[in-house]
Parts: structure tokens; sequence; C-alpha cells
């Protein structure tokens, strides 16, 4: 009986440890789209199109807030990506989510509700075009109280939206998205 305690913890030990990785590039055409050339692109992520490049943009300053435990910062984030998400067409229910995330509160109800945000915006981005960089998806197993939780990243390593300084590394990159160039 103590063998499978041992294995166990050993098993739940390093599911947040993991660095296995899955690549995929998906893109999607779209021509009549203009190019985004921004300095501040989180790791030189470049997208086609100028509004998403945007949604990407506050999402990942929503998420790093989240990673800082910075509420007030996190409020402000999800306020600004609102406005985005909510010009962008088939995004309006996801401007829904951030808005709630802007009038959270506290960080535990803001980073409840960025399950649902983030599971948005990774179908978001699996359809868009990039033309420079690398998005990650990553995923942590034990967030939402073990049902888990993805998020979007400009960086390989692991930082931890979901507990932030109690759990910052837990977690592993399941995907990539990239330039299919």
């Amino acid at each position: 009986m103590k063998r499978y305690f041992a294995v166990a913890a050993i098993m739940v030990a390093t599911s947040c440890t993991s660095t296995t990785s899955k690549k995929v590039v998906l893109s999607a055409p779209d021509s009549t789209s203009a190019t985004v050339a921004d300095a501040a692109t989180p790791a030189s992520i470049k997208l086609k199109d100028a509004n998403v490049q945007s949604i990407y943009n506050g999402y990942i300053v929503l998420k790093d807030a989240l990673v800082n435990a910075k509420f007030e910062d996190a409020k402000k984030a999800a306020a600004e990506l609102k406005v985005n998400l909510a010009s962008q067409k088939g995004c309006e229910s996801t401007a829904l989510t951030a808005e709630k995330m802007a009038t959270a509160k506290d960080i535990a109800s803001q980073r409840k509700d960025f399950t649902t945000l983030s599971a948005d915006l990774i179908a978001l981005f699996k359809h868009a075009d990039v033309e420079a960089g690398t998005i990650y998806v990553q995923h942590c197993p034990m967030a939402n109280k073990g049902d888990g939780g993805d998020w979007l990243s400009s960086e390989k390593k692991i930082q931890n939206p979901y507990y932030g300084e109690e759990m910052m590394e837990c977690g592993r990159v399941v995907e990539e998205i990239k330039s299919a160039k």
C-alpha cells in the first residue's frame, strides 16, 4: 500500500514539471489584413490582423498580471482587453468574460474566469495568421480544483497564471502556434 502512495506522490510531483510538447503549425490565410509591426509586441509575436494583434498583446498583459498576483493591474488589463474583443467579430461573449474579470471582487474570481477567456482566445489564435514568433499553449493540470486550465504565452518557460508564486512552474507546453511559412 505504501508503494502506491509513493508512486502517486511522484506522479503528482512530476505532472507539474513536464516539458513535453506537441508541435502544431496553424494559420489561416487572410490577404486583406495589414501587417502589424509593434515593437512592444511580446517576444516578437507578429500577427497579420491589427486588432487580433491588440487582443494578443492585451491578453499577455492580463496573463502577466495574474502570474504576478497583481489584482488591480489584472482588472485594468481585462477592461482594456474587453474593448478590443468587443470590436472583433465573433468575440462578443469573450468580451463579456473580460468585463467580468475587470469587475471581479478578487483575484481568485479573475483566475476562474481566465480559464474561459483563455479557451476562447486559444481558438481565435489557432485560426489567426501568425507572421512571426511562436505562441505557446500551456496547461496546468491542477488549476480549477484539478479540472486543469490552459493559457497562452509568448515564451516556452512556464509562468502559471492560475497559482502565481504558489506554483509558478506548474504546467507544460501542450501546443505551439506559429507561422506555416
